[in-house]
């Protein structure tokens, strides 16, 4: 079993494929997803708050006009991968993208994932049975309105003990050609290894940011060895470093906004981490740049990490952080962003 698993590394032939040749005003560059021939811009669109309210990790009421609006603006301008999961509102974000992606041209890339389904009740569960795994890719097929999902990824390592079973069927799901590429989610180094003993991993989406540095010591040495893609979420911490947030607005988020358990939008931490963005919009305005896309490109300077996840919930928002996709892992302002980490509280932050 383990040997058929492995040598289904071999490519798959795509299912209905069509070419990912980007839109016409292509803005950014793109990169090799690890030892895949996908090819993502810098920054892709996280689908996480388009699924709107009324689920157990809600980011608050979304329209889903503004939604369509915002994914259709964001691959106007260049952007050519959109991240979502089940989980986002039941089923919802991947019905939005579906409905955002008729009669679209040139489809972009779609990533989703699996490991988190719900029951009869709504109540989302952890689960990495086999027979649930595929349950959730065949869900998404239909939601996604696709015969084969891009990348499909386990969500998160839970239970841990179903690791070697879920990351199986992905494997077997793909030789059947309903997923043309594998990954992982939230897992530490440890937890690959039992993973890539029974087929390779294709991509990795960890956490991370400047207040979130956690995997930068062992996990993305061990993806640059092993040529894992890595395609980071939260790079603006939830939104905390976009240069949007007040203390005032963070106290009226909505009740079901999720963001309201988070302890890095609670004191002590929120007014240390506000006063960081101030920072970041110093550094940046010398260039025009927003604290959110200086956070962005901070991100992207990391020599194993292939993308950036950020969530747009309107159009107007993709115009303010597109541009992060062109910062030269060089630019004066990181530099100088780096000897601030360096020499002062933020360099090691406070992790979630």
């Amino acid at each position: 079993m383990l040997q058929s698993l492995r040598s289904s590394e071999s490519r798959v032939p795509a299912v209905n494929s069509r070419p990912r040749r980007g839109p016409s005003k292509r803005l950014m560059g793109t990169k090799q997803l690890g030892a895949t021939e996908i090819q993502i811009t810098p920054i892709g669109l996280g689908a996480w708050a388009i699924g709107g309210s009324g689920w157990t990790y809600a980011c608050g009421p979304q329209d889903d006009r503004d939604s369509v609006a915002a994914i259709h603006r964001a691959l106007d301008l260049g952007v050519n991968w959109i991240d979502t999961a089940p989980v986002y509102g039941r089923g919802h974000s991947e019905e939005v993208i579906a409905r955002a992606l008729r009669g679209r041209r040139e489809r972009p890339y779609v990533f989703t994932k699996c490991s988190f389904p719900w029951d009869e009740s709504g109540t989302v569960v952890n689960r990495l049975r086999g027979d649930s795994v595929r349950r959730e890719v065949e869900g998404s097929l239909r939601r996604l309105e696709t015969e084969a999902i891009d990348l499909c990824q386990i969500h998160w390592p839970i239970p841990e003990e179903g690791i070697e079973e879920g990351w199986a069927t992905l494997a077997a799901l793909k030789a059947e050609g309903k997923v043309r590429a594998i990954g992982v989610s939230n897992f530490d180094a440890d937890q690959m290894r039992r993973a890539q003993a029974i087929a390779p991993i294709e991509s990795l989406q960890p956490p991370y940011s400047l207040l979130d540095r956690r995997i930068e010591d062992d996990i993305l040495p061990f993806c640059e060895r092993e040529r894992i893609g890595v395609i980071v979420y939260s790079p603006m911490a939830s939104g905390l470093l976009t240069g949007e947030m007040t203390s005032e607005r963070i106290a009226n988020l909505p009740e079901d906004d999720s963001r309201r358990n988070d302890k890095q939008f609670q004191e002590p931490r929120l007014s240390g981490n506000l006063a960081l963005v101030e920072r970041l919009r110093a550094i940046g305005a010398r260039s025009g740049r927003s604290p959110g896309e200086v956070a962005v490109a901070w991100t992207l300077r990391h020599p194993a990490v292939t993308g950036a996840i950020v969530g747009f919930r309107r159009p107007e928002q993709v115009d303010g952080i597109i541009g992060t996709g062109r910062v030269s892992p060089h630019d004066r302002e990181l530099e100088e962003l780096e000897a601030l980490l360096a020499c002062s509280r933020w360099g090691k932050p406070w992790v979630r």
